[in-house]
């Protein structure tokens, strides 16, 4: 089912070369140690390789090679490999590494962290380096965060691995099937055409992570279908949205209610052909994404759920406070983890709300944090421009005069568009929309006097105008009306009027250089 050319054979090569290639050093940064090990025992039996494998709870030992990994409770019992003698000591396994004769591939777990404020074992490790740089043999580090000496890190490579692709998840599937009929918890199993679904649906997930997804799924009938795809999916948010920066919002065909961008909609009718196979074969880049500038509460977030509802494509939107962490290099982790969970999703749309608070390079912020907002900012960029998967990236910004020039010009995004403030046709349509929402009859409002009052407000502030009279209407024990909700609305100093000299600032340059949503 899965195509030829896949993450896990890229890894294989890519790893192979940098053997070959007498590189001593090679660091792993991810929680799979699962896969770590398939990939290394892949690599080191193509190679006629030995791999040794150290933790601090069992020592070196040499690797089982094992060429399947998960556990089947069915099985018997196989005899723990025997670790070398004091191994569970880092010192000790490094010099028990050095003097091994055998050429082969060291994993060392966790390792990293005993290295810290350690200049023995940091001196050893040099050495050993040092020595494998001149022969077929190599130091595998892995963890969720490695952190390196200076001394030592210029001798690393750090390799992405990247996660799991299709084949994987696919034989992830298989697995679990067999396993759940081996105790009877399964007695409809899907169809190729099903699985093929399936698998589609667990991608951006680790291998742990797909099988609990599909065993969740499984055991509430003891069936394995398409209909699980909406367990799945659920499933698939909680682990995202748990483990890293972003929050995922699957395919929704609940429709939106989006008045008043005719312009943009149009716009995205055209580019969706940019995702053909006939733009393909006429060597066209799909497209890369928009920013929408604009008032806050004028619809910007609404639009972009909106594209990736038209489109049909799972949506991902950036926690810019969970992007930032305090430890150093941390934050651009996150950023990088983030966007090869999109890039493994895709095809997706990924949003960016209100990007200049999330990537500054202004004076007032960008140096305040040692450049870290730069640094983030870099990364943003040169990612945009090299992207190679159909992420299509829906940016928003409220406030101007702190979205970086670089964004800004042309052929960064596809286009940047301006939301304004409702004019009297789209208030009409957002005040009906709210009323009705809230179990109001429209026909029993004098529309045309509250569109008049409501003249210089947000779409959200609409929105509070109705629920904040509702409120004063249950208060006082009497049904919602026309002179109540008017009283409310001339009780409310809309943001038109609070920030006045800024609305009219961003309204006077954006209607000038950018495209508007109508």
């Amino acid at each position: 089912m899965p195509s030829s050319t896949t993450p896990l054979s890229s890894s294989i090569r890519n790893i192979q070369t940098l053997l070959m290639s007498f590189h001593p050093l090679i660091v792993i940064e991810t929680v799979e140690e699962e896969r770590v090990q398939t990939l290394l025992q892949t690599v080191t039996g193509e190679m006629k390789l030995t791999l040794f494998e150290w933790s601090s709870t069992q020592g070196l030992v040499r690797s089982p090679g094992s060429s399947s990994n998960w556990v089947n409770e069915y099985a018997p019992p196989t005899q723990r490999p025997t670790a070398f003698e004091g191994t569970d000591d880092p010192l000790k396994a490094l010099k028990q590494v050095e003097e091994n004769t055998v050429k082969g591939v060291f994993w060392l777990k966790d390792f990293g962290k005993h290295l810290d404020n350690d200049p023995v074992l940091v001196r050893q490790f040099r050495e050993l380096t040092q020595q494998f740089a001149q022969k077929a043999s190599a130091l595998v580090v892995s963890g969720d965060s490695v952190k390196l000496p200076p001394e030592i890190a210029h001798d690393a490579v750090y390799f992405d691995l990247k996660l799991p692709g299709q084949d994987e998840l696919y034989q992830v599937v298989l697995e679990v099937i067999r396993a759940l009929k081996a105790k009877n918890r399964l007695q409809s199993e899907p169809i190729e055409l099903e699985l093929q679904s399936l698998v589609k649906a667990l991608a951006g997930m680790t291998l742990k992570q797909a099988r609990q997804a599909i065993a969740y799924a499984a055991m509430e009938d003891g069936k394995l279908t398409i209909d699980d795809i909406a367990k799945i999916l659920y499933r698939k948010a909680q682990m995202i949205r748990e483990g890293g920066v972003l929050e995922y919002f699957p395919v929704d065909d609940r429709p939106l209610n989006l008045g008043g961008f005719a312009g943009l909609k149009r716009w995205l009718d055209r580019a969706k052909v940019g995702f053909s196979p006939r733009a393909i074969e006429l060597n066209l880049t799909p497209p890369k994404g928009i920013l929408i500038v604009g008032i806050q509460g004028c619809g910007k977030s609404l639009a972009a759920k909106t594209i990736a509802q038209s489109w049909k494509l799972p949506l991902l939107k950036l926690d810019a406070g969970r992007l930032y962490d305090k430890y150093v290099g941390e934050s651009e982790k996150n950023f990088r983890q983030a966007v090869a969970l999109a890039e493994t999703m895709a095809p997706a749309v990924l949003w960016i709300d209100e990007i200049e608070k999330s990537f500054t390079t202004s004076a007032s912020g960008g140096d305040a944090d040692g450049g870290l907002s730069r640094r983030l900012f870099g990364s943003l960029l040169t990612w945009m421009q090299e992207k190679s998967q159909e992420v299509f990236v829906v940016a928003t910004a409220n406030d101007l005069s702190q979205v970086p020039p670089e964004l800004l010009r042309k052929g960064r995004f596809d286009e940047v568009f301006f939301v304004d403030l409702p004019n009297e046709q789209e208030r009409g349509v957002i005040l009906q929309a709210h009323l009705l929402r809230r179990k109001q009859v429209p026909r029993q409002f004098d529309f045309p006097a509250l569109v008049q009052a409501l003249e210089g407000f947000s779409g959200a502030e609409i929105e509070q105008a109705v629920i904040s009279a509702l409120y004063h209407a249950l208060h006082l024990n009497q049904p919602l009306d026309t002179p109540l909700l008017l009283q409310t609305i001339k009780s409310t100093i809309p943001l038109s009027v609070s920030r006045r000299e800024e609305v009219d600032n961003l309204r006077a340059i954006a209607q000038e250089r950018f495209v508007s949503v109508r």
